[in-house]
């Protein structure tokens, strides 16, 4: 198989790049597709690689590299880490001490706040990103821009609300870029390629008047540029910024209007006067009440965003809400620690596990993770199980669990096909441990067994409960619902959890946990919620759907707020 790390000379004017994308794509794509026919050898390849090249390291020496010859060496030299344990090492490179984890030292450090609330510091190298990152960065956007083609017609063709690379950022104690992925400057090694769709669009670098703006007026600023555009496909990789957007129209497009008819952005002339363009958007709004985002942009085919987790339940409807002609893709799972999955064909909520990027191992998810836990690899993962995702990779990253949770959905060749399940993690009043993936598939199961239209959840022990425990969900239903429906979906949803969790059956059957309570929310309150956060400074790819959530400003909500 072709090594996909080669030198990519970028050509110069933007038909040039965006064609360059196109190719680039393509053959990430075929290779990876190539791949998936031997995932033993393929990972025995990237494994070794990340051994060789990371030999003489401090990381590399204190745990023997130079003997480690096979899998079994390498499980039996390095144990299971999640990220706070990776502590001593990290804290030495960011001092300024080099070759400690990898040879190579980092060029910026990838951010996320983990399941804990510490930021992530995770190592990135300039070879992790040639040889791992980009290659699945580049494969895995490959299926849509084959479908519609659309999206590399022009520089503006993409609304791109994932990836803010002219954004502030931040930086670790020693002064190195603490950033997001999506904050990521391609062109700063070499890859300009990589800075397209919808990066090199009027919105993609703000004037220089607008750096000191917060998150939330920014995104305002970016949608009020396109919208005098022709916008082909929104990449919002995280489903609640595609969610927002319908929303954000609704707030903002008097506002929009206002200044296109200006010509002004921020309050501040910008360019021309467009009056049919602002009357257009008018008319849209006193016709439907907000304008939709195909009403902007009558040519707007697909929105690209992960389709699994709680998204599950609510992206049909916001599909809906874009337009009738508009499509949901799938968009690539990963993480702040390295890629996970690929979309390699139609399949709505499953990618095929990034086999050449980085080397995987799991943890079946009833189990806790250990630093001496077992492990199955990925030519020997089971269909329909969950498990703890543990990866390793060439930048300097070594078995660290991810605390994400995956199912195995099927395989493609033999290569397992991953969907995201949740966070790892458990609620426990009287020692059920429910997991949040238990919890969310119960409710998707009672959205099956009664009909109803389900938004979106947040879960948390009950706080008020006098006597035994209990669980409170706060469901958001589609529409108005009867006391009585209300009262068949809660009998529902605890029949479903004591099937998906035996200890929630068990405690129950104990009477040490007293049957949960449903509380109906209106959809609108996770939107505000949403809002909220960005409001007060988060950058909205970090502000994501999360089930156990027992400090969200939902449960705070006013009593009026709730459907009766």
């Amino acid at each position: 198989m072709q090594t996909s790390h080669a030198k990519h000379a970028a050509p110069g004017t933007p038909s040039d790049l965006r064609a360059a994308f196109r190719r680039r794509a393509r053959d990430e794509l075929a290779r990876l597709r190539e791949a998936l026919a031997d995932p033993e050898a393929v990972q025995s390849t990237v494994l070794a690689a990340a051994v060789e090249a990371n030999r003489d390291s401090a990381f590399g020496r204190s745990h023997g590299f130079s003997a480690v010859t096979s899998v079994d060496d390498y499980r039996a030299a390095v144990p299971i880490r999640v990220h706070e344990e990776f502590a001593p090492w990290l804290d030495r490179v960011i001092d300024g001490e080099s070759g400690v984890l990898s040879c190579e030292d980092p060029v910026v450090y990838f951010s996320s706040s983990g399941t804990t609330g510490v930021e992530k510091r995770i190592p990135v190298t300039v070879t992790y990103l040639k040889r791992s990152f980009l290659p699945f960065y580049f494969s895995a956007l490959a299926t849509a821009v084959e479908r519609y083609p659309g999206m590399t017609a022009a520089d503006d063709s993409v609304l791109n609300l994932w990836q803010d690379p002219f954004s502030r950022t931040g930086c670790t104690e020693g002064g190195q870029p603490h950033i997001g992925a999506s904050q990521i400057d391609f062109g700063r090694i070499g890859e300009d390629v990589a800075t397209g769709l919808g990066n090199r669009a009027p919105w993609g670098r703000l004037p220089e008047r607008f750096d000191e703006s917060d998150p939330w007026e920014r995104t305002y600023l970016r949608l009020r540029l396109a919208a005098e555009h022709d916008i082909r496909a929104v990449v919002a990789v995280n489903p609640a910024i595609a969610a927002a957007l319908p929303y954000q129209l609704g707030l903002w497009w008097q506002r929009i209007v206002k200044e296109v008819r200006d010509g002004t952005l921020g309050g501040t002339p910008f360019r021309e006067p467009a009056p049919d363009r602002a009357r257009m958007i008018e008319q849209a709004a006193r016709r439907f009440g907000v304008p939709r985002p195909c009403d902007l942009w009558p040519r707007l085919d697909a929105v690209l965003a992960w389709t699994c987790y709680t998204a599950r339940l609510y992206l049909p409807r916001v599909a809906h809400r874009y337009g009738p002609r508009v499509r949901v893709l799938p968009a690539p799972l990963g993480s702040c620690e390295g890629p996970l999955a690929a979309p390699v064909d139609r399949h709505l909520t499953a990618g095929a596990l990034a086999t050449p990027s980085c080397f995987y191992e799991f943890v079946p998810a009833e189990e806790d993770i250990r630093g001496d836990a077992g492990t199955v690899l990925a030519h020997e993962v089971e269909q329909g199980r969950d498990y703890h995702v543990v990866l390793s990779h060439i930048g300097g990253l070594y078995r660290c669990a991810t605390r994400d949770i995956v199912r195995v959905a099927g395989f493609v060749g033999r290569t397992p096909r991953i969907e995201y399940c949740g966070r790892d993690g458990t609620l426990s009043a009287a020692g059920e441990r429910l997991r949040e993936h238990e919890a969310l598939r119960a409710v998707s199961a009672a959205v099956t067994d009664t009909g109803l239209e389900v938004g979106n959840l947040a879960w948390r022990l009950d706080p008020a409960k006098a006597g035994a425990p209990s669980h409170q969900a706060a469901v958001a239903f589609h529409g108005r619902i009867t006391g009585v429906e209300r009262q068949v979906f809660t009998r529902v949803l605890d029949a479903r959890l004591a099937e998906e969790s035996a200890g929630y059956r068990r405690a129950r059957e104990q009477g040490a946990l007293d049957p949960l309570s449903v509380v109906p929310v209106k959809p609108e309150l996770f939107l505000r919620d949403w809002r909220r956060r960005v409001e007060a400074g988060e950058r909205p790819p970090r502000v994501k759907d999360r089930v156990f959530r027992s400090d969200s400003s939902i449960w705070a909500r006013p009593d009026e707020e709730q459907p009766r």
